[in-house]
């Protein structure tokens, strides 16, 4: 069946109309602490919300209202639409009188956002606007667990169905199982617990001596698994031990599947966490990587002194394996054993259904087990073996499901490897700027373990892609790049 360009258009239309809302909070905040930026946020509203509805307004006078949503129109819509947030919110970074970026860096940044990547090209985070620094937070936390996913929960409120958009921004996540019997109702569900995560991570910041814009900045920032800051020296200008274990906590929720927090609150107990094998494969990791990292600090005296080394490591540790992407300190500074394991850590990321990037801690177990398997099958040929997760028998099917996706995401990744050493990149800065930005990390080793600006415009349009493979777990948009997908 062909694509219903007519239905991609309005559902585009009303998408970039409810996303222009999102620069209300921002020109609130520019108003009432007069810092300049009231005008970027106003003309970008408008702009975006005039856009949006005409788009909307003028596809469905030409389409039926009660068109059907089809799978194949939900793929090019999540694409199209994530590809533009980009370029919308961009606007008021491009054009906002204290910033002076370039368009490819306000792309950049905006893309970096939204997707919850954490890769910056600005510098003074310290003396910006605040409207600006909230606004940075503010896309991450929205880009968080998929603005798609709001809309589906409310897309019946304009007649159309959101099944199939729910479907192809997490594949591999909820789809599966639902948390309710209706697929709004699950939207909604999800946009619950991400708020009250939000709000529980917020108040523990301010408590422990955040000022409240910071405290609601990281708060976004850590549940959205994103890892900008309102400051240069990211979570090290906090220097608080109590403030770094709430990030803790908070990043290893956020980095965990939201719908095992709703069958623990809903049951009240902790079994659904036990009993889920992604889950324990999650710690194991987490615990794992930390483990070595202090270890092997602690080993080479990297501080000295072994309260700082369990301080640093740990939190560094869970912010790269769940590739949130807070610092500390510098980890491309650490012995370069350690700055690696971290930066292969985030190829495994958090769990499906999480807000966490990376591969996925449930394909990086089927995987595992799927080797184990065939090696098992050699030493007895004979032997009927299965690959389980949990109490759940894995099929073939589903083991060459991930095995597809393990190849295509090492191509893409080599293809941008290859063409971003051709703009001047060392190995090095290469290797990992596509790492960070593919898994959806943020800070690399090298060049761009600070910011990205020395990247150029050209390495810099590919890292953006790169980051929107990884927000739509590369098939996504892989699909509608295939000719068979246009034909009818």
């Amino acid at each position: 069946m062909p694509v219903q360009y007519r239905v991609v258009q309005r559902l585009l239309g009303y998408l970039l109309t409810f996303f222009s809302l999102g620069m209300l909070p921002p020109l609130a905040l520019s108003l009432i602490l007069g810092d300049g930026e009231a005008f970027s946020f106003l003309y970008a509203f408008f702009l975006l919300f005039l856009l949006g509805t005409a788009l909307w307004v003028q596809a469905a006078h030409r389409a039926p209202r009660r068109q059907p949503l089809r799978l194949r129109d939900g793929f090019v819509v999540v694409s199209l639409f994530w590809i533009g947030l980009g370029m919308a919110g961009s606007i008021p970074l491009y054009i906002s009188p204290s910033l002076q970026l370039s368009g490819t860096d306000a792309v950049f940044e905006a893309v970096s956002g939204l997707t919850t990547t954490g890769a910056t090209v600005l510098t003074g985070l310290d003396d910006m606007p605040p409207s600006i620094l909230f606004y940075r937070q503010f896309l991450q936390w929205a880009g968080g667990l998929g603005i798609i996913v709001l809309a589906v929960a409310i897309l019946p409120l304009v007649g159309m169905g959101g099944v199939q958009l729910y479907q192809a921004e997490a594949p591999h996540s909820l789809t599966e199982r639902r948390l309710t019997p209706r697929i709004t109702e699950t939207a909604k569900v999800l946009w619950y617990l991400y708020f009250a995560l939000t709000a529980a991570c917020g108040l523990a910041y301010w408590l422990a001596g955040m000022s409240p814009l910071d405290a609601a900045g990281h708060a976004f920032s850590t549940i959205a698994i994103g890892g900008f800051s309102t400051h240069d020296a990211n979570f090290g200008y906090f220097d608080s031990a109590l403030i770094e274990m709430i990030a803790i906590v908070f990043m290893i929720l956020a980095g965990a599947n939201f719908g095992l927090h709703y069958l623990a609150l809903s049951r009240r107990s902790l079994q659904p966490y036990r009993q889920n094998g992604e889950f324990r494969g999650y710690v194991t990791v987490l615990a794992s990587v930390g483990i070595i990292c202090i270890s092997y600090l602690w080993a080479t005296s990297f501080y000295g002194d072994s309260v700082e080394t369990l301080r640093h490591g740990l939190f560094q540790a869970v912010s790269i394996a769940t590739t949130t992407g807070y610092t500390t300190t510098g980890y491309d500074h650490w012995p370069v054993f350690a700055s690696t394991l971290l930066l292969l850590a985030s190829f495994i990321g958090g769990c499906a259904g999480s807000t966490g990037g990376g591969m996925k801690v449930i394909r990086f177990l089927l995987m595992v087990k799927h080797g184990g398997k065939e090696l098992y099958r050699i030493i007895h040929p004979t032997a009927q073996v299965t690959v389980r997760v949990g109490d759940r028998v894995i099929s073939q099917s589903a083991l060459q499901s991930v095995w597809g996706f393990f190849a295509a995401y090492i191509t893409t990744f080599t293809v941008l490897f290859l063409l971003l050493t051709m703009t001047g990149l060392d190995q090095v800065s290469a290797f990992s700027a596509v790492a960070a930005t593919l898994n959806n990390l943020g800070p690399g080793l090298g060049e761009v373990s600070q910011n990205y600006a020395s990247v150029s415009d050209f390495g810099k349009w590919l890292l953006c892609a790169s980051m929107v493979f990884g927000r739509l777990e590369v098939f996504t948009l892989l699909v509608i790049l295939t000719p068979g997908f246009w034909r009818r």
